[in-house]
């Protein structure tokens, strides 16, 4: 029995891959996964790419973006759904398209894949796909691979920014070939770890126009029934090309263990076992079953190391193929050297190490907290001193859930606070205000269906549109709220008054975040309205697009008692001194650190905070 090589692999135009190792010429440069995604994609000659940003996958298309427009066309779009039938409008039209998201978002496009698959593409077509083991910034954690068996198609699974570019464009090649959507998978660690990339030039591709074929591209039932077992045969034919596709790559070892494995778990393996035997697959879904009894056939145990679902696992289980793998590695959280080790050990595989010294200094804990003069926190603020129940929904904003604000009850999914809040006041049963806060960029992404539900079944809520002017959480991106484009370009900015009168809202106000005071009174009248009521909270967020940084403010440390009450809005400007007052501590400011939002001036019962010059001014 021969092993594949062992260098890695590249793409070439027959939609196989080469090694690393050929004698091509091209330019090396350090990127990031996302980046060498972004890169792969544009070398495939992609005409259309389309997102909704999503920590961990947004730099793809803000790498995107920077290049040529008369290249590709890149855009923002304002859901994930919405940038999936985008890229499926253009493979209709015959050129190379691709969209990308977060596990999360994946979830909001899943109806449209679900009938795609069916019918295929005609240009090519990518939806690349960033899990989040570990839930670094996420509601969940999920497995995208899960998603790929449900919808038949490919899952290609790169481990490195090499793989990533390369993977991508091997990706348009089997969208092609076999008349399949391709999900290409990443996670966090790949996304934003930086390699040494070999990249290559960018190959035209022709339209090839638009196919017509109403069985194909229309899905009724009956022609859906014909399509449906297409699939199958299109599953066996993807399995047949993964046979020999170096995609799948044997690296031969000792014959006692044999380790299959994949992703970023295939780094860490190399790194703990560099001699062992080893059968990476660079695809998930479809599993090329003969290649894997091979391997099993070869060695006397095999260990499956997979991060999260024991997807792999348990496909092998089912053909008959005797593996470990969960019994050893965790299916929650994400991987790393530490991790596997464990279970390596655990399985009689490492010697087990020697315990080190004890560590007797502990990290001082960090908590998530809104930014310096973060024009959510008055709002927050207010809602708590209301009584008020409160939905939140999915942003910067979502850490007023926890101490000091700690003014949000519930938390679900992107555009779910309308609606839950909806379903609290059909309940009868919730007797304080109940308020639904929500961002702009949220709102424009799912928000308005749900707002348009609430004034058509008459319910007595508040909701709060908490306007930064950006899509602050994931880095400060545009959106069709914010007047410009990807690029940068003037757009039509959506009026968010006009568009919620237009919803037949009549209860409207529009507020400065830093107006305390009419800031408590309007959405103290608001939560009185009897029907919805909308407050739109107005302030520009203070990092993106530029930092803003105004008159820093000082306490006067003779008239501070203490009170705390500034110490309520969880500002990181603020903490306490050494100074005491009737044994409470007195407050002190980090004038770097602030931005001069007032806001803490406004909220402080003595009047002992103040611009910077009103103390240089009485000195």
């Amino acid at each position: 029995m021969t092993a594949q090589t062992t260098t890695q692999p590249l793409h070439s135009d027959s939609g196989h891959v080469e090694s690393r190792n050929d004698a091509r010429q091209s330019e090396a440069m350090p990127l990031m996964g996302n980046e060498a995604i972004a890169r792969g994609a544009w070398e495939a000659g992609v005409r259309v790419t389309v997102a909704y940003p999503g920590t961990p996958s947004t730099e793809i298309m803000e790498s995107l973006g920077k290049y040529p427009g008369q290249d590709l066309q890149a855009e923002w779009a304002t859901n994930e759904k919405v940038a999936l039938d985008v890229a499926i409008g253009a493979s209709f039209a015959g050129v190379r398209a691709m969209t990308s998201m977060k596990h999360v978002g994946l979830n909001v496009a899943a109806d449209a894949l679900m009938s795609q698959t069916y019918i295929g593409v005609n240009g090519g077509l990518v939806l690349v796909v960033c899990d989040d083991p570990g839930i670094h910034s996420s509601q969940n954690e999920q497995d995208t691979r899960i998603y790929g068996h449900l919808a038949m198609v490919p899952v290609l699974e790169p481990s490195d920014a090499q793989e990533a570019l390369d993977f991508t464009k091997i990706a348009f090649d089997i969208s092609e070939r076999f008349d399949t959507p391709v999900i290409v998978r990443g996670t966090t660690r790949l996304s934003h770890t930086r390699s040494l990339v070999r990249t290559g030039e960018r190959v035209e591709k022709t339209s090839l126009g638009f196919n017509e074929n109403p069985q194909k591209n229309v899905m009724i039932p009956g022609h859906a029934r014909m399509r449906h077992s297409a699939l199958f045969r299109r599953e066996e034919q993807v399995r047949q090309y993964l046979e020999e596709s170096d995609l799948i790559r044997w690296e031969p070892g000792s014959q006692s263990v044999g380790v299959v494995t994949l992703s970023t778990a295939y780094t860490y393996v190399k790194e703990l076992m560099p001699q062992a035997n080893v059968l990476k697959l660079g695809v998930s879904y479809p599993l090329p079953g003969e290649k894997l009894r091979e391997f099993c056939a070869a060695v006397h145990r095999v260990i499956v190391v997979e991060e999260l679902e024991p997807v792999v696992e348990n496909e092998m289980k089912l053909m008959g193929l005797e593996v470990e793998g969960k019994s050893l590695f965790p299916r929650e959280g994400e991987f790393s050297p530490d991790v596997i080790r464990a279970g390596l050990e655990k399985a009689g595989l490492l010697q087990a190490r020697k315990p080190g010294p004890e560590l007797t200094v502990q990290a001082m804990p960090r908590p998530p907290l809104l930014c310096a003069g973060c024009p959510h926190t008055g709002a927050y603020m207010a809602l708590r001193a209301l009584n008020a129940r409160v939905s939140g929904d999915i942003g910067c904003y979502t850490l007023a859930a926890v101490e000091p604000l700690k003014a949000i009850d519930t938390t679900v999914a992107m555009g779910s606070s309308i609606a839950n809040a909806t379903g609290m006041a059909l309940a009868g049963s919730e007797t304080r205000p109940i308020v639904a806060t929500i961002g702009d960029s949220t709102f424009l992404h799912a928000g308005i269906p749900p707002l348009i539900n609430a004034v058509y079944n008459q319910v007595n809520i508040t909701v709060v549109l908490l306007d930064n002017h950006i899509t602050a959480m994931t880095g400060g991106q545009d959106h069709p709220g914010t007047g410009r484009n990807l690029r940068g370009e003037a757009v039509h900015k959506v009026d968010y008054e006009d568009l919620i009168r237009s919803l037949g809202i009549t209860w409207i106000r529009k507020i400065d975040a830093y107006n305390m005071g009419n800031l408590y009174q309007y959405l103290r009248e608001a939560t009185l309205y009897p029907g919805v009521a909308v407050v739109i909270v107005d302030r520009p967020c203070v990092l993106d697009p530029v930092k803003i940084k105004g008159e820093a403010f000082r306490v006067n440390a003779e008239a501070c008692t203490g009170c705390q009450t500034c110490m309520n809005l969880g500002c990181p400007a603020l903490s306490w001194s050494d100074e005491l007052f009737e044994g409470h501590r007195k407050v002190k400011i980090d004038e770097a650190s602030c931005i001069g939002c007032s806001l803490c001036a406004q909220v402080s019962t003595t009047n002992c905070i103040l611009p910077v010059t009103a103390f240089e001014t009485n000195a």
